[in-house]
């Protein structure tokens, strides 16, 4: 997926430039058309070959359905993890990052969990902020001191910063830690 921000406005594509589009081939489509306005009795074999043809177009039709479907799957549920992560994909701040499971994704557009799952597994987002799996904007969620709900991703970008920030000649103990995370 690629997701771009026209000024605040967040904008979703597939990537699709290694996806042939499929058709028909139209010849077998006018032979079946052929065999079926056809004036002479048909024999045997044309009609064996006009059941096949058929066949043919029927799978092919198919397919093609089935890929438009999984199309319309893909962008349906990422559009619905861009929305629900709407304030990180426009800022690209972790902290902004809200608890997001399989399930809330789920409710939203009305498909299978295991869909859902499907749809995050090995599959990635380019952002304005970088690519990342999909299945890294799903978190479970922790409460703070006031009963808010959090990210553990959240809490795990805070906890980063104030590693980062600490003076590495007298690093902080974990009680002061505890402190400044609360």
């Amino acid at each position: 997926f690629i997701i771009t921000n026209s000024g605040g406005e967040l904008e979703l594509t597939l990537n699709s430039r290694n996806t042939p589009e499929l058709i028909l081939n139209r010849q077998y489509i006018d032979m079946l058309k052929e065999f079926s306005h056809s004036k002479h009795k048909v024999t045997a074999t044309e009609r064996t070959a006009m059941s096949f043809i058929k066949k043919k177009i029927d799978a092919a039709r198919g397919f093609i359905d089935a890929i438009r479907q999984r199309h319309d799957t893909l962008l349906t549920t990422m559009g619905a993890i861009m929305e629900y992560q709407r304030e990180y994909f426009l800022t690209g701040d972790d902290t902004r990052l809200r608890p997001m499971i399989l399930k809330d994704i789920a409710t939203r557009v009305r498909l299978d969990i295991s869909t859902i799952s499907r749809v995050a597994n090995s599959k990635y987002v380019q952002t304005p902020f970088g690519t990342f799996q999909l299945k890294s904007f799903f978190s479970d969620s922790v409460q703070n001191t006031k009963g808010e709900e959090i990210s553990t991703r959240e809490v795990k970008k805070i906890l980063k910063d104030i590693v980062e920030a600490e003076d590495k000649t007298n690093p902080y103990t974990d009680d002061e830690l505890v402190d400044l995370m609360k």
